[in-house]
């Protein structure tokens, strides 16, 4: 479904039929007919600048639940929902290149949000050159350069719990060289306690125009951060103080520290005025140091990869594209004693050595789809997609029979998807079925002696979807709703056996049903001045089919870990002279907590608003102001929850990650075009 966003370049005005339409120009990136939901500068710029995830909950069907700024879990239509941590059954792309781990997992808050363009949601398997994975994928790609243009901007933010952050860029723009650089800086003493942030990283992208066919991209995106944790906290704690850290973590000091780097390079060549292909090779590194309360994790990953993609082809005949794409990674963890008990209250002490152990990942999707129309109203298409993966675990601690090194190869997989689209008067209809998928991690694979269990298997479903796209009112009101089901067999789940082990097994089958449905309303007041109220609403109907767990059997309770209900909604007002007001709401129904459904959390209303205005001083000066409050009405909620949590020591269970209370910020925007 092609989601709400407004969809042309920031700071363009247009006038159509007396209506002012501040667009964002976003190119769609999804092949052919495959549809798919964009959000652009415009939606960014709604929140605070380190708010990604009130930007990606806009989209109907996809919800992310943040623990904290590190802390992020996405789930479209329900699937990774039964994540603990982190995202995965997704597959995440940066400028074109992917950033998905050998294991699956993606790491969202590894880009800082003032630098992104445009995000791009596919939703379900249907996105055949995109890895067909069954939750879908997510194309992040950073701001363009303005044409024939050299610009410097820096942009400024304070706000509530010691927030500051700056962002400096510099774009340049002519016929044969695009360049962007920007520099961030962020830091923040956090809303609970042990909660500190702070972020500093940098980003250059470049295109060389070789002539007329050719031409060079590089990528270069770094990130250094630190970050303590809170760790999530039971319900008393919640409901008494939702600052509080939980005790282990807080005794402990527990913190993480990241060192992440991409490198990437692509070639687009053009054979022919109708075939080209863009072949891009990539390098990512990832240094994480974690003090937890259980033990102190030590990790690195070395990760490098290719995708080509070749398309070609008319409108009138058909349109093909077809590549390859193959990821590789080496990963090096180990475990320490965390003997913070014996370090006086100053936190963390590392002792001895626990674990050492290396996995070697790789991962192979070949793809292919094809556009045919079949007549002036509509066309098919048919994708193709096959996927092999391989692990290789070296365990470099235990010797002799107590040595759990094994390898695990998954059986290729092929991955089809068929859709049409009809185009209306008003707009269009479509239709979809697509087969997807998702591995397990290597950890998932192990049982709890640590030795690799063959019987594990790759999740599978089929996804079968039906939506479209309207416009009424010449045109003042856009309406988009998808209707989808999808049956996920060899359900993967994650038994917690241990503070941090965790062994996996398929338990069963779920059945992921819904509707998503996005309105948006334009009402020119007078000369200059429009409103703009607009809504998405998500229906997840999703549910175990069949799941026993030892003597449990679940089937027919809901699925854990996602609300039924979600509305996000909010109101626009725009002014030629730009002032700009928007107010954003988001309510989020009930969640299970439990798989027996003993537990749910609350459901909650929170209210964003933010006032700004944007003004050129002279033709060479721009200056931004904004000011905006963050959960207007002080709601405590939680903005993310952990399911089935277990109890230790006797402690309550430990479900929830509060969301921060009110909270102010306010920033000045100041550009030069040279």
């Amino acid at each position: 479904m092609t989601g709400f966003a407004q969809q042309v370049q920031q700071d363009t005005i247009t006038q159509l039929d007396e209506i002012l339409l501040l667009e964002d120009v976003v190119p769609k990136r999804a092949v052919g007919i495959t549809a798919s939901s964009t959000l652009g500068p415009s939606t960014f710029e709604k929140f605070n600048p380190i708010d990604i995830a009130s930007a990606i909950n806009q989209v109907s069907g996809v919800y992310i639940l943040s623990g904290a700024l590190n802390t992020n879990r996405i789930t479209i239509r329900g699937v990774g929902s039964r994540t603990l941590f982190g995202t995965d059954k997704l597959r995440l792309y940066f400028n074109g290149i992917p950033v998905t781990n050998g294991t699956g997992s993606s790491t969202i808050e590894a880009f800082d949000f003032e630098n992104l363009g445009s995000m791009e949601v596919i939703k379900g398997p249907k996105g055949t050159s995109f890895g067909a994975n069954l939750g879908g994928a997510i194309l992040l790609d950073t701001r363009p350069a303005f044409e024939d243009e050299t610009r410097l901007t820096n942009s400024f933010t304070l706000g509530s719990f010691g927030m500051i952050k700056d962002n400096l860029s510099f774009q340049h723009a002519d016929d044969k060289l695009d360049l962007s650089f920007s520099y961030n800086h962020f830091q923040t003493d956090g809303y609970r306690q042990n909660n500190n942030f702070e972020r500093d990283g940098f980003l250059l992208t470049s295109k060389v125009h070789l002539g007329a066919k050719n031409s060079l991209g590089i990528l270069v995106n770094y990130i250094d951060y630190t970050a303590q944790i809170p760790s999530s906290i039971n319900q008393s704690d919640f409901d008494e103080d939702p600052t509080r850290a939980a005790g282990n973590w807080l005794a402990a000091q527990g913190f993480e520290a990241n060192k992440y780097s991409l490198v990437g390079l692509s070639y687009t060549h053009g054979f022919t005025d109708s075939f080209s292909n863009t072949t891009s090779i990539f390098y990512t590194y990832l240094d994480h140091y974690e003090p937890r309360p259980f033990n102190i994790l030590d990790e690195f990953t070395n990760g490098f990869g290719l995708r080509s993609q070749f398309q070609g082809g008319n409108p009138i005949k058909g349109e093909y594209t077809f590549g390859v794409e193959l990821y590789k990674d080496e990963y090096h963890w180990g475990t320490f004693q965390n003997l913070f008990g014996d370090n006086n209250g100053n936190g963390s002490l590392q002792g001895d050595r626990l674990s050492r152990n290396r996995e070697f990942r790789d991962q192979l999707n070949v793809f292919g789809t094809y556009t045919l129309p079949v007549s002036a109203a509509l066309q098919a298409q048919a994708g193709l997609s096959l996927n092999s993966t391989h692990f290789d675990f070296r365990d470099l601690f235990n010797t002799g029979d107590a040595n759990t090194s094994a390898e695990r190869d998954f059986d290729a997989i092929l991955l089809p998807s068929v859709g049409l689209k009809y185009q209306l008067n008003k707009g269009w209809l479509y239709a979809n079925v697509s087969r997807g998928f998702s591995n397990p991690s290597l950890e998932e694979t192990l049982t709890p002696d640590g030795v690799i269990n063959p019987d594990i298997a790759q999740e599978t479903g089929t996804n079968y979807e039906i939506g479209g796209k309207f416009t009424f009112l010449k045109p003042k009101l856009y309406v988009n709703f998808a209707l989808y089901r999808m049956n996920i067999n060899n359900l993967l789940v994650a038994q917690r056996v241990g503070d941090d082990q965790f062994i996996g097994r398929n338990a069963g089958e779920t059945r992921h049903q819904g509707l998503e449905l996005d309105a948006k309303y334009i009402i020119p007041l007078c000369q200059g001045l429009q409103l703009s109220p607009y809504i998405s609403y998500t229906l997840n109907d999703h549910s175990f089919v069949d799941f026993v767990d030892g003597d449990n059997d679940f089937s027919g309770n809901p699925l854990t870990g996602v609300p039924k209900h979600r509305i996000s909604s909010g109101l626009d007002v725009q002014h030629s002279n730009g002032l700009q007001l928007n107010l954003t709401h988001q309510f989020v129904d009930e969640i299970p907590l439990r798989d027996d459904n003993s537990i749910n959390s609350e459901s909650f209303n929170v209210v964003h608003a933010k006032l700004a205005y944007q003004t050129e001083l002279s033709q060479h000066f721009s200056l931004g102001l904004n000011a905006g409050i963050n959960n207007l009405f002080d709601t405590n909620y939680a903005q993310s929850v952990l399911i089935n949590a277990s109890s230790f020591g006797g402690a309550p269970p430990r479900y929830f990650y509060p969301g921060n209370g009110r909270n102010f910020y306010s920033g000045v925007r100041l550009g030069y075009i040279f």
